[in-house]
């Protein structure tokens, strides 16, 4: 009865597994392994700057001008991913020979969006973080402007970063995920080597630690003889197949982006302290989230891709069972998380201001927010599973009902729930997101 839980039994039972699913498996430990690696730098990066600065109007201004720059780069980055890794494989597949000419003019392409957004940022943003939209007190917003002459180089090394990102991964490597960690490495050691005070040393970490990053993405492509020198022009016979998915994916990216958006505005009508009790929840959430969705989409998009371009038949079953184990591994993970949920809470925010109180608040919060970790994780490897096949629509339309979804949860749980309500309904959108996902990965054929 126990002799197939003997070792050798195991063994042999793993054997059989096919390589694809090791392959996912292989890919998953080391991405796992990198981004951890990734968290540690961004926690003592963190340190650093609050050890520094604290809660101040440096750092407000900092942190404004810093994620109005990062926004276009992290939607770039998304879309990006989806859509090249997939295309990426099926040019490998039937005419190698086009890669290198592609990788060339998509890179030409990427510097002058770039170079276009960089200077529309350096034009624009003062007139922004000065205006009474941005709604900065003078002080920071003053601050905030002295920054974008440098931070605004973001931009142009931000969208060239994440290209070669996606190159790697559509090669099938996952090194990039652990080069991620060199701007806040870059950030840290800028602000123990000059005590200076001031907002200079953390705007040019930034600034280094990005060059950095671009640095490491070029040398380890160039090593790979996967560099291509830019070229500016779309000779490409592969620039439809390219704009088709792009244009789709880059709308559905947009509105699913919004939904934080609209927590804010739902969670500023709640009362005083309501966004900052979801601000704390939502950065513990971020640690799980980032950790397991940056393993999942990276193991398991390459592999997809590269099983559908070489016609495996059993791509839409490999996908239901990493789905549904992902799933249950994220039951665990709510299990878990319900019960440390104060203690991780204490251990991270008690301290000063943060009283006994607002950890119970917060908590509870967190809990209501874990509720979506088994939906999120199983609707990642779907995800994959479409983009792999170039459903690049179905995945936009999904996306972007997902936002209508969101507000409805929203109107319906926020009246009687009050913020855990704000929570909740994201579990309820990625329940029907996962679902939405599942019924259009068993309509394809393959």
């Amino acid at each position: 009865m126990f002799d197939r839980w003997r070792p050798g039994a195991l063994l042999a039972r793993w054997g059989r597994v096919g390589s694809a699913h090791h392959q996912i498996l292989r890919g998953m430990v080391w991405v796992a392994l990198f981004v951890f690696l990734g968290k540690l730098a961004g926690a003592a990066k963190e340190i650093v700057i609050a050890w520094r600065y604290g809660i101040s109007e440096e750092v407000d201004a900092y942190l404004f001008v810093f994620n109005l720059v990062s926004w276009p780069v992290s939607v770039w980055f998304s879309v990006l991913t989806v859509v090249l890794v997939p295309l990426a494989t099926r040019i490998r597949q039937k005419i190698p020979t086009d890669l290198s000419c592609f990788r060339a003019e998509l890179l030409g392409l990427t510097l002058l969006l770039g170079v276009a957004l960089g200077l529309l940022t350096w034009l624009g943003l003062p007139i922004l973080l000065r205006s009474s939209w941005a709604g900065l007190p003078l002080t920071t917003a003053n601050i905030a402007v002295d920054m974008v002459p440098t931070l605004f180089l973001l931009l142009p090394l931000g969208v060239v970063i994440s290209l070669f990102s996606a190159w790697m991964l559509a090669a099938g490597r996952h090194a990039n995920t652990l080069m991620e960690s060199a701007p806040a490495l870059a950030i840290f050691l800028t602000l123990l080597a000059m005590p200076g005070g001031g907002v200079a040393p953390l705007v040019w970490g930034t600034l280094a630690g990005f060059a950095l990053h671009l640095a490491c993405l070029a040398a380890a492509l160039v090593r790979k003889g996967e560099f291509s020198a830019p070229q500016f022009a779309v000779s490409s016979p592969w620039w439809g197949a390219f704009w088709q998915s792009f244009g789709v994916m880059l709308a559905g990216q947009v509105l699913i982006s919004l939904t934080s958006i609209v927590d804010q505005f739902f969670a500023a009508q709640l009362g005083t302290g309501a966004i900052a009790t979801l601000s704390y929840a939502n950065r513990i959430l971020a640690l799980v989230l980032g950790l397991g969705a940056t393993a999942v989409s990276r193991a398991t998009l390459p592999v997809f891709s590269q099983a559908h371009a070489s016609g495996q038949g059993h791509l839409s079953r490999m996908a239901a069972q990493w789905g549904g184990l992902l799933f249950v591994l994220g039951l665990f993970a709510v299990l878990g998380g319900w019960w440390l949920a104060v203690e991780g809470v204490k251990l991270l925010f008690e301290r000063g201001a943060f009283t006994r109180e607002a950890t119970g608040a917060v908590a509870e919060v967190l809990r209501f927010g874990l509720l979506q970790l088994p939906f999120y994780f199983a609707a990642i490897v779907f995800v994959s599973l479409l983009a792999s096949q170039g459903r690049h629509g179905v995945i936009a339309v999904v996306a972007g009902s997902s936002l209508l979804v969101k507000i409805a949860a929203l109107m319906m749980l926020t009246p009687s729930l009050g913020i855990r309500g704000v929570a909740l309904s994201t579990s309820v959108m990625y329940a029907t997101i996962l679902l939405s996902l599942t019924v259009m990965a068993r309509a394809a054929k393959k």
